[in-house]
């Protein structure tokens, strides 16, 4: 790297990729732009000598700006930035297991039908735990959704999605996300990548994560409450039901939204209630 770099961590040392060093001139004029790689490191084009301003922001951490001096030859070094966390309202949860209520979960999918209104399957028979580690990025979890839960309020309905056509739960019972860390996106929003199982396909997915919270339940126990959403293609997943009712318009949109209201117990298992 040529220009200005920099080795973007948190406060904890963690590297934080995605961050973006911007560096301008004293008067305000944008001189060069990196983004950091998985490993925090940042580096701009070679940039004019002189005293700039870097700047540097990532979503969910407070903006670090210092004055970086460049060289003649057009580089210089801010050593480590490291950035606090923005003011969350929450605490994180405690560190240990959290096994999923399923009770007081469910996955919610929406789909467009016919090209003009929405359709809205809701899974309940939903499992599962957290792995909360000490470094909340380190999380990690697994959910299994059986598939013949599925319930839009219409028998018929339910059935057909229930078929080979759609699910094929016979061949194809468990729904299955496993979920291998967290990435801050905002103060009480996070990004969650891992695999989703479904129809017999493995995918790679992130979903949109926004923690709501933790605390005592009137049972003696302790519980914490998420929220998760991503969009899939049913033909990732060989879900290609291809019914069309006129001019092209299918019966099934093939874009889906998932929905995953998820409410846990500390601990590894459920209480006896």
């Amino acid at each position: 790297m040529s220009g200005l770099t920099a080795q973007i961590r948190t406060v904890d040392g963690w590297p934080v990729a995605g961050a973006v060093l911007t560096v301008t001139s004293l008067d305000g004029r944008q001189l060069g732009r990196a983004v950091a790689d998985e490993s925090g490191a940042a580096g701009t084009e070679a940039l004019p000598a002189g005293m700039h301003t870097a700047v540097v922001t990532a979503p969910g951490h407070k903006p670090v700006a210092q004055i970086a001096r460049v060289s003649s030859s057009g580089a210089g070094s801010l050593g480590e930035v490291r950035l606090e966390p923005e003011a969350s309202s929450i605490e994180t949860p405690p560190a240990g297991p959290w096994t999923i209520d399923p009770v007081h979960s469910h996955v919610v999918v929406t789909a467009r039908h016919l090209g003009i209104a929405s359709i809205r399957a809701r899974f309940d028979d939903v499992s599962g735990r957290l792995d909360v580690a000490e470094n909340f990025e380190k999380t990690t979890g697994y959910a299994e959704i059986k598939a013949a839960s599925i319930d839009t309020g219409v028998g018929m309905r339910d059935d057909h999605l229930r078929s080979g056509e759609f699910l094929d739960v016979e061949r194809y019972p468990l729904i299955g996300f496993t979920g291998t860390g967290l990435k801050r996106t905002g103060a009480d929003n996070w990004s969650m990548p891992g695999e989703l199982e479904l129809h017999g396909q493995r995918k790679q997915v992130e979903l949109a994560v926004t923690y709501g919270g933790y605390g005592p339940d009137p049972w003696g126990g302790v519980r914490a409450a998420f929220h998760a959403e991503t969009l899939l293609r049913r033909d990732d997943f060989a879900i290609d039901y291809n019914a069309v009712v006129r001019a092209g318009v299918a019966a099934v949109g093939t874009t889906v939204k998932l929905d995953l209201d998820i409410e846990l117990v500390q601990g590894d298992r459920l209480p006896q209630m």
